[in-house]
């Protein structure tokens, strides 16, 4: 008595699927390179079935998505085989404390131009005030004068006068300020990449692919863990204030901001 494989013995490997798909599609391995940025070696190692090359469970499952979605498959089904062959979703996992320390430094507080502006206005409608009421003390003479005949010399009004320089306007990065209660993050796609976004709690907020000109914003009152699969696709803006980071295209980021980082002024 023979015993057969389960079904799921006999179904094809990831790399098998992800390779007979792409060669249907008419792609080269240079070409799905070139629409996802997974680097060749990578794509040539994931259709062969060697994940090792990936960095990781969270980034072979990056790369998996971003390679389907190339040649028209749906990743779902590939990633769930992925997670039954490697022991489970993988749980989730702080930032490098380096890369948290570098982005907590505060800056120095920018002056607060909105007081500065009705310190101002104050003053100046006190100097009127006190003008107007001690000249008509002074110039009882000049007031009839003012009811009869017009004067030989024109009173200076004390609305006339010039009232301080106006301040500054307030910074972009003060304009665009987010909640300082919470953490806010915005991603603006570039190009094409794979990002992940979860809260403080681990709880997954998106996972998927960007196209140019797509956006996405998240808000946590606490903390946003970051994945992105390429990097130099992607603009991050942080509290209302844009990231001038210079990652590489291709490069895979894993980042974690706070509600004070950067700080707003």
């Amino acid at each position: 008595m023979s015993i057969g494989n389960s079904p799921e013995d006999d179904r094809p490997s990831i790399g098998h699927v992800l390779q007979q798909a792409r060669i249907a599609a008419g792609l080269t391995v240079e070409e799905v390179s070139s629409s996802t940025r997974v680097r060749i070696p990578i794509v040539h190692a994931i259709e062969t079935d060697d994940f090792s090359r990936c960095g990781g469970d969270v980034y072979a499952r990056g790369h998996i998505r971003m390679l389907a979605q190339a040649v028209r498959l749906d990743p779902d089904p590939l990633i769930a085989q992925y997670d039954a062959e490697h022991g489970g979703s993988p749980a989730p996992t702080p930032a490098a404390p380096l890369f948290e320390a570098e982005r907590i430094r505060s800056e120095p507080r920018r002056p607060n131009w909105t007081a500065a502006m009705v310190a101002a206005i104050v003053a100046v409608i006190g100097f009127v005030g006190f003008t107007v009421f001690t000249g008509d003390d002074d110039d009882s003479g000049t007031a009839k004068v003012a009811e009869g005949s017009p004067p030989d010399r024109t009173v200076p009004s004390p609305s006339a006068t010039k009232p301080a320089d106006p301040k500054p306007a307030p910074s972009e990065s003060a304009i665009a300020a987010a909640p300082r209660d919470k953490v806010t993050v915005k991603l603006s796609a570039t190009g094409k990449s794979w990002i992940s976004a979860k809260d403080h709690n681990g709880r997954q907020l998106f996972d998927g692919l960007l196209s140019k000109g797509d956006s996405k914003t998240f808000q946590d009152k606490e903390r946003i863990d970051l994945v992105l699969g390429d990097a130099g696709s992607i603009e991050l803006f942080v509290n209302g204030k844009k990231v001038d980071d210079q990652f590489e295209p291709g490069q895979v980021e894993r980042l974690s901001y706070t509600k004070g980082d950067p700080e707003v002024g």
